[in-house]
């Protein structure tokens, strides 16, 4: 799965058998990065992969909260905000998250380390480590033991 060649390089993520594959950083997705830590001084990790369409909340830019080696992928949104009911609270996405495309994570919602939310659900509550949630609203449906393949 791993490309000698460093353009074509893959960062690979195991999830008990079935593989979640990002690519790595584009320079778009650098200066995005560059941008949310610099200017809108969001805690976002390094080691962090956030797809360049994927929406992080600019309104409550602080309460952005996003680990070491999370992926977020394409057309994913984070909120930290929630304008009809005034809401500004911070959501954490915790260390070594995937969270799946499309999938939206609401305001004030603390995610894990090691959560797969999987594609296209909406994350209403709190999710424990190691859970793997899914639907709308997201409900567990097992656990999972995630490793990073460099």
């Amino acid at each position: 799965m791993l490309a000698t060649d460093s353009a074509n390089r893959y960062l690979t993520c195991m999830v008990q058998g079935s593989g979640y594959t990002a690519k790595r950083k584009s320079l778009k997705q650098r200066i995005q990065g560059f941008i949310r830590r610099s200017y809108w001084q969001m805690d976002i990790a390094d080691s962090a992969w956030i797809a360049d369409t994927a929406l992080i909340d600019r309104t409550w830019p602080k309460g952005i909260h996003i680990g070491a080696n999370a992926i977020i992928h394409h057309h994913a949104v984070v909120l930290t905000h929630d304008m009809t009911r005034g809401l500004y609270l911070d959501t954490h996405v915790g260390s070594g998250s995937i969270v799946g495309a499309r999938a939206i994570i609401l305001p004030g919602i603390r995610v894990g380390s090691g959560c797969v939310i999987e594609a296209g659900s909406l994350v209403s509550r709190d999710v424990p480590d190691g859970a793997r949630v899914m639907g709308n609203p997201a409900k567990p449906v097992g656990t999972q033991q995630v490793e990073a393949i460099a």
